[in-house]
């Protein structure tokens, strides 16, 4: 195994109450790459600032290889003294860095270098700040959530640069699918203490349920070995006093451990408050346009939103996904067409910007707008400070103001008021930005089961497929004019779709390059049809889909064993990496299918 680049060892850090980190661990060796994940909360960013040198932790080992070049991309740029971003990135290159890498990446990330630093908004400043990091190759990149204010193009071109380079990286992000691509190893910060395992994010949520039913039984024998020592000090003989007191010794210390044990943060616990049932149709918008000057944001684009539909809009940054969402809520007329809206309608808005947060309101206040201490649930008086434990707020934090909580917390604040109001259509611009893993599970649990009308903006593809159920998008993703397309199902179903309606285009195109001289069969002579390849595969994929169904069904049943991985890791991590060949097979599968039965379709008329 070669030596490590980077080392933390037994981190301590406490800023004055219940420590942040308790004995965490962190090693980076050449060619890795690490995603940190954990609760907001836990640590993360500061233990990734104590690897950058930003940090000084209070005890622990920290080891940098002294020849070693490391990059921490910053949450709040420093653009002091640079009058261009060009500048500023460049700044970060090192003796014998090729420059042309900062233009490269300011290009791909949306930037042209001229701006001034002083005029960007905060996502072109992460922007700009991803491309001073990366522009040197250093040898270890340390990103926190690099994905935050990307459009989904520069999120998927983003994962193709770090997938190929030579950097050792250690990634924070809320994307799912980000470091599911990225990550081939994952580190666990849970309650200070630190977890590695071998393997990419996508194996993290087995692996850590595994964990933590092992944890919970151990706490569970631990409880009847204390039970069983109370019980042998009562009547057990107590002659040989010596033992006596050794064991006494002993029950003490297991008291200790068990009353000492600090169980995993809990999960948000929440559900939609019941409002009166809208009509049937939400929505309708006819032949709606939009345009600002000469350029075209949305030109005539009709849709029908129904109760129960949950549509996700999607496409680059300044595509016009917020301008179009606007209209079809009543918020921005079109310049022309119509736009409809349903009967009893009870509208909740969960904006990007966070915007309806004032800095200098109270967690309690904000959220009883400041009618006392209680609030009115699904019809029931709760008060503030138990409402506010259900979303992992702690009663101290009642009169708190909103400017101390962080990104996530706020996320999670706006949450629990969006929640508490009766609602049938919820509008999420950006739901997930700053959310931890956990509170997004739950956050996808109630969108996909609302029982009213949901409309949100995202680049979280992930939670896409998990939660919509058609998705509008730009019919030129690129360079997007004006014009929006509806698709069927998730964002890989919309790929999907996109790509059979380009071949078709390309079919199209190739037909009517064709000589005219050759003349086109007469009808019904020579129909063209599916190749027998073609028909065989459409015919068997079914049965080779639910053979590899069936396979994955096997190994869940066996990894569902709580001791497995305790009693035998390698058997574990040789299940898990059948499971994800399998399920690798079994989406290519589900893709090759989809295209041959689409065309199929096609071909039939």
């Amino acid at each position: 195994m070669a030596p490590p680049i980077l080392k933390l060892d037994d981190i301590f850090l406490s800023f004055g109450g219940a420590p942040l980190l308790a004995g965490a661990s962190l090693q980076i060796e050449a060619g890795d790459k690490i995603c940190l994940v954990g609760r907001n909360g836990s640590g993360k960013s500061t233990l990734l600032k104590i690897a950058a040198g930003l940090v000084e932790a209070q005890s622990g080992e920290v080891f940098r290889h002294p020849s070693s070049t490391v990059r921490y991309l910053e949450q709040a740029p420093d653009f002091a003294g640079f009058n261009t971003v060009q500048a500023y990135a460049e700044a970060g290159l090192g003796p014998g860095d090729d420059p042309y890498r900062v233009t490269y990446l300011l290009s791909h990330l949306g930037l042209t270098g001229e701006e001034d630093p002083r005029m960007l908004s905060g996502g072109e400043s992460r922007r700009a700040a991803l491309a001073r990091v990366m522009a040197p190759e250093p040898d270890i990149l340390l990103l926190d959530e690099p994905t935050n204010h990307l459009d989904l193009p520069t999120i998927e071109w983003l994962e193709g640069e770090l997938q190929k380079t030579r950097s050792a990286l250690v990634l924070i992000s809320h994307d799912r699918r980000f470091l599911e691509k990225v990550s081939t190893a994952t580190v666990w910060l849970d309650r200070g203490t630190s977890r590695r395992l071998d393997r990419g994010f996508a194996h993290f949520e087995a692996w850590r349920d595994q964990v933590l039913e092992a944890e919970e039984l151990e706490q569970h024998k631990l409880g009847k070995s204390i039970e069983r020592e109370e019980h042998w000090l009562r009547y057990g003989v107590t002659a040989r006093r010596k033992r006596n007191v050794r064991r006494l010794g002993e029950l003490q210390t297991m008291r200790s451990n068990y009353r000492g044990h600090k169980g995993p943060q809990g999960t948000v616990q929440a559900t939609v408050s019941d409002a009166q049932e809208s009509g049937k149709l939400v929505i309708e918008a006819d032949k709606i346009t939009k345009s600002f000057g000469e350029r075209a944001i949305v030109t005539p684009f009709s849709i029908r939103v129904h109760r129960g539909d949950c549509i996700g809009l999607v496409g680059p940054n300044g595509a016009g996904k917020t301008t179009l969402l606007k209209m079809l809520t009543g918020q921005l007329a079109p310049d022309s067409g119509t736009v409809k809206l349903g009967t009893n309608l009870e509208i909740a808005t969960l904006d990007q910007k966070r915007e309806d947060l004032d800095p200098e309101d109270t967690l309690a206040h904000y959220l009883t707008d400041g009618r006392g201490e209680n609030l009115l649930v699904n019809g029931e008086q709760r008060h503030v400070t138990g409402y506010m434990k259900e979303f992992l707020f702690q009663p101290e934090q009642a009169r708190t103001p909103i400017r101390n909580l962080s990104g996530g917390e706020r996320a999670r604040l706006m949450l629990a008021r969006i929640l508490s109001r009766p609602t049938n259509l919820l509008i999420l611009d950006e739901p997930t930005n700053d959310l931890d893993i956990e509170t997004l599970d739950l956050l996808q649990e109630i969108v996909a089961g609302f029982p009213g009308t949901v409309i949100l903006v995202s680049h979280d593809r992930d939670f896409l497929d998990r939660t919509v159920t058609s998705t509008i998008a730009p019919a030129v993703p690129d360079a997007p004019d004006g014009r929006w397309i509806e698709y069927a199902g998730g964002y890989s179903d919309m790929l999907v779709q996109r790509k059979g309606a380009l071949e078709e285009r390309r079919k199209a195109e190739k037909a009517a390059e064709k000589p005219k001289t050759q003349e086109a069969p007469a009808p019904g002579s020579s129909k063209v049809k599916l190749s027998f390849k073609q028909k065989f595969a459409l015919e068997n994929l079914p049965k080779e889909m639910a053979k590899a169904e069936a396979e994955i069904a096997k190994r869940e049943q066996v990894m569902a064993d709580p001791n497995l991985f305790t009693r035998d890791p390698a058997a574990f991590n040789r299940l898990a990496s059948e499971m994800e060949k399998l399920r690798a097979g079994l989406t290519k599968m589900e893709e090759e299918w989809l295209e041959l039965e689409m065309l199929r379709e096609e071909l039939e008329g």
